[in-house]
């Protein structure tokens, strides 16, 4: 898989994969901002300007988009993340000026109407209630903030009340501006189509615009913090954050084996001590979120209240444990799940698309599958354990949802990795 990259004469950064026997396309739209480049007072903007390009532009209207797409069986849809914006849509291939236009019309000409801009707001807080509401899922949003405390990193992607009430049609405008300029942009097609095709679509949906400066995200500093949510809920919620490496570091690969091996699956030491043996989470995880500068590595259980403070520690026990004497049988398997992982997931358009687009957002290249699996591969066992150790050793940040708050004991001295 070596994908052909291209610029327009706007400087729109394209990039095409063709997938022998395949008769559909997938086109996504990227854009390197997101929620982490907002100020405080422009916090939920990002996402907020995502909901509203689907609200209408200058040519269509808000149905009009959603029939263009689905009166040819396609599908279109959004995201925003702290650090990318992405818009995409599945199609035949027959279709692909159809999924280029559109897609180039709502972010190039939104209408930006005040009114749907009222409407639209409270289909945010809305949403934001509902997340509220939801303790398995603003936990996360409790850890960010208890990890990456007065930053952007630590603030809801959503925004809040405040924040919410205070953006206007100007600075949607002023977003777009900064942000969606066509240099700006990382339009990714895979599947089967023309390459020359997709150019001259790109040069006709995406003309020069001015762009304005726009400051870059200030770096991550994670901080062993702790939020407590004392509602009470029938399940306790337990996040654990600890500093990671982001995705440039030379320890990134050797931290998310490691992550994996202590909490990536069914049989990871996590699920199998704290669920499997002692029954004290209905679910439990680990997982690596990577940032250019940095990153976070969480746990996340569900457990019955009365059981939260034992799992809360035995949780500290495992993680250190496995820093500490990670087997080589469980970093075959975690690089097993790595690689599979990996390979599955880029045999579709859209798993294929998105892969190309974050290696060019991230890395500026798009490495080859067998790159990444031979880094994976070269990760020894006193690697993985030096990475879990190097992020246990940061200090732990918490959020806790219906539980008592955890006290802040001094940290105890890992052991050495054998």
């Amino acid at each position: 898989m070596i994908p052909t990259i291209d610029h327009t004469a706007a400087g729109l950064r394209v990039a095409t994969a063709v997938i022998p026997g395949v008769e559909t396309i997938a086109i996504a739209l990227h854009a390197d901002t997101g929620a982490r480049a907002e100020s405080e007072r422009e916090n939920g903007l990002a996402h907020l300007f995502e909901h509203m390009v689907f609200k209408g532009t200058h040519r269509r209207s808000a149905r009009a988009i959603a029939e263009t797409i689905e009166d040819v069986g396609g599908n279109l849809n959004a995201w925003t993340s702290r650090d990318m914006t992405v818009f995409h849509t599945r199609l035949l291939a027959r279709d692909l000026a159809t999924g280029v236009d559109v897609i180039a019309d709502m972010v190039m000409n939104p209408r930006f109407d005040p009114a749907d801009l009222d409407l639209e707001r409270e289909v945010v807080l809305s949403e934001l209630g509902e997340a509220r509401d939801t303790p398995d899922d603003i936990v996360f949003d409790q850890l960010q903030e208890a990890a990456f405390p007065g930053q952007a990193l630590g603030r809801s992607i959503l925004g809040s009340e405040e924040s919410l009430a205070g953006l206007g049609v100007a600075d949607l405008h002023a977003w777009r501006d900064r942000h969606y300029a066509p240099e700006r942009l990382t339009l990714v097609i895979a599947g089967k189509f023309d390459h020359a095709a997709v150019m001259r679509l790109a040069e006709e949906a995406f003309p020069a615009r001015a762009a304005l400066a726009a400051t870059p995200p200030e770096p991550a500093q994670f901080s062993p913090g702790i939020a407590h949510d004392s509602r009470k809920f029938e399940q306790a919620q337990l996040t654990a954050g600890y500093r990671a490496p982001g995705h440039h570091d030379p320890a990134h690969d050797a931290a998310v084996l490691f992550t994996l091996a202590a909490g990536g699956g069914m049989s990871s030491r996590l699920f199998q001590e704290v669920r499997e043996a002692r029954g004290l989470a209905y679910s439990i995880s680990a997982a690596v979120t990577p940032y250019v500068d940095g990153g976070l590595m969480s746990v996340h259980a569900a457990t019955a209240v009365k059981d939260a403070a034992r799992a809360r520690e035995l949780i500290d026990e495992v993680l250190a444990a496995a820093a500490a004497g990670l087997e080589p049988a469980e970093l075959d398997r975690a690089r097993a799940q790595a690689i599979a992982g990996l390979l599955m997931g880029i045999e579709s358009p859209q798993g294929l698309a998105d892969y190309i687009a974050r290696q060019l957002l991230i890395h500026g290249r798009v490495a080859p599958p067998a790159e990444l699996v031979a880094r994976i591969e070269r990760v020894t066992v006193d690697e993985a354990r030096a990475a879990g150790l190097a992020m246990l050793a940061g200090g732990v940040a918490r959020a806790e949802i219906g539980t008592r708050p955890a006290v802040r004991r001094r940290a105890t001295k890992l052991p050495k990795a054998a």
